[in-house]
Formats: structure tokens, C-alpha cells, sequence
């Protein structure tokens, strides 16, 4: 009998350590900042237009799966969401035999939202390491994929910024 008591208190202690913990999703913290409909548009850069649609695809899924909205036209949408990807920078890490072995990519993307509270904009910088390799096709792969890793932890970023502005408008 006390044996019983004894596990149905720890029982009751630890629903109630899970329950009383207060963590919330990102995609409920998102809520408070945009609406279910959100208009995306990513804006081309001309010296690399092939990152645009990698953008499109990556903030899609990101709204889709985070935010649990729905991707929808200008004209239905409450909400809309601008990128533009603002260029990127190669800083050299390590160089051997006189050529660079390793570099660091340093990548800008633009964000202009329309939200429920209003217009904002934000700028994030995003930084990935990465190694070259002596042939020019495959530096030229690797070069690629930097630039996408960065712009995917600059979608990542995003997101915690907005569920950042979602948590502190639901505790007001």
C-alpha cells in the first residue's frame, strides 16, 4: 500500500514537472507574430541567381513545417515575408603551397516582413568554414554549397528571431 502512495506521488511530481515547465513551440511563439496566410517573395541576385530558388524552397518548407502556415498569393495573404540574398564574402583561412586550403564565407540575406504588429527589417550575417579543393569544378561545387549552408543557418536565425518577437509579444 505505501509502496503504491510512493509511486503515485512521484507520478503526480513528474506530470507536474513536465506540465509546469512552460516551453512552448516555435510554431506557437510564430503565431502572435504572423498570420496562417504569408506572402514570400525572394528577390534575384544577378551574380548569383541560381540561390533564389534554394531560398524559395527553404523559406517554404520553413513556413510549412516551423510556422505551420500556408505559402499563399499577395492578394490572400496577411502576412508577407521579402528576401534577398545580399551577396556573400570569401575570407581565406589557411593557405598551403601558396593556395588557399581553407576559407570562411561570410553571407548577407535582407528580410523585410509585414507582420501583424507592423513592418520590420532585418539583416542576418551568417558564417560557414569550409575547405577548397585544387580542381576549379569542385572548388566551384564547394563554393556553392557554402554559400547555401549559410543561407539555410540564415533561415535557421530567422526563425529563432522570429519566435523570439512571438514569445515577447505573448507574455504582454
Amino acid at each position: 500500500m505505501k509502496q503504491r502512495i510512493m509511486y503515485t506521488a512521484l507520478f503526480t511530481i513528474m506530470a507536474l514537472l513536465l506540465v509546469s515547465c512552460g516551453y512552448k513551440p516555435s510554431s506557437h511563439l510564430v503565431k502572435h507574430v504572423f498570420s496562417e496566410n504569408i506572402y514570400v517573395e525572394v528577390l534575384v541576385d544577378r551574380a548569383e541567381p541560381e540561390n533564389a530558388s534554394f531560398v524559395k524552397d527553404e523559406i517554404n518548407r520553413l513556413i510549412y513545417t516551423r510556422f505551420k502556415g500556408r505559402v499563399t498569393s499577395k492578394e490572400k495573404a496577411q502576412s508577407q515575408i521579402r528576401i534577398s540574398y545580399a551577396g556573400s564574402s570569401f575570407l581565406p583561412l589557411a593557405y598551403e603551397n601558396g593556395y588557399v586550403t581553407r576559407y570562411r564565407a561570410n553571407i548577407r540575406v535582407h528580410f523585410n516582413m509585414l507582420t501583424k504588429e507592423g513592418k520590420f527589417k532585418k539583416t542576418i550575417s551568417s558564417m560557414v568554414e569550409a575547405d577548397i579543393q585544387a580542381s576549379s569544378l569542385t572548388s566551384s561545387a564547394l563554393r556553392t554549397e557554402a554559400i547555401r549552408k549559410g543561407l539555410a543557418k540564415a533561415l535557421d536565425e530567422f526563425l529563432a528571431y522570429v519566435s523570439a518577437k512571438g514569445m515577447l509579444k505573448s507574455e504582454r
